[in-house]
């Protein structure tokens, strides 16, 4: 009887992925944006960078200048604040971000309003608006 329980859970989880219910848009996005979290809140700008738009790293590549900014900084706080869902199909989600600069020991936040629009073809969402302004402090 225990092998037909087990059976038969692996038929539910098949069907489950046939029919959709497990990898919906929804649920790519919910995983993206918790791996998003998890490499801001490792701050290792690179991760981030993984994370945004090809097309718009395309037309505005991130400065070297602005790297060197990220390095300098560690990331201490991560915190979304909300969702919104925009008319177009995007989502717009903000983010309290917290910093400590390595070489003084200042601290400081900014509020990031995060774009994320969805590619039907990659099947995945991507960041839009761009690494966050450090110059925006609350």
């Amino acid at each position: 009887m225990n092998t037909t329980v087990r059976l038969g859970s692996l038929l539910l989880a098949a069907l489950l992925t046939a029919c959709g219910g497990v990898g919906t848009e929804k649920n790519r996005m919910e995983e993206t944006l918790y791996h998003y979290g998890s490499a801001m809140r490792w701050g290792e700008v690179e991760q981030i960078i993984a994370f945004h738009d090809p097309e718009v790293l395309a037309q505005r590549p991130v400065a070297t200048l602005e790297l060197e900014r990220w390095r300098q900084l560690r990331v201490s706080g991560y915190r979304t604040r909300g969702r919104e869902p925009q008319p177009d199909g995007t989502v717009v989600q903000f983010a309290e971000i917290e910093f400590v600069n390595r070489h003084n020991q200042t601290t400081f936040a900014i509020l990031d309003r995060e774009q994320w629009r969805y590619d039907a073809e990659a099947k995945r969402w991507w960041l839009t608006s761009g690494l966050p302004d450090l110059d925006r402090r609350r």
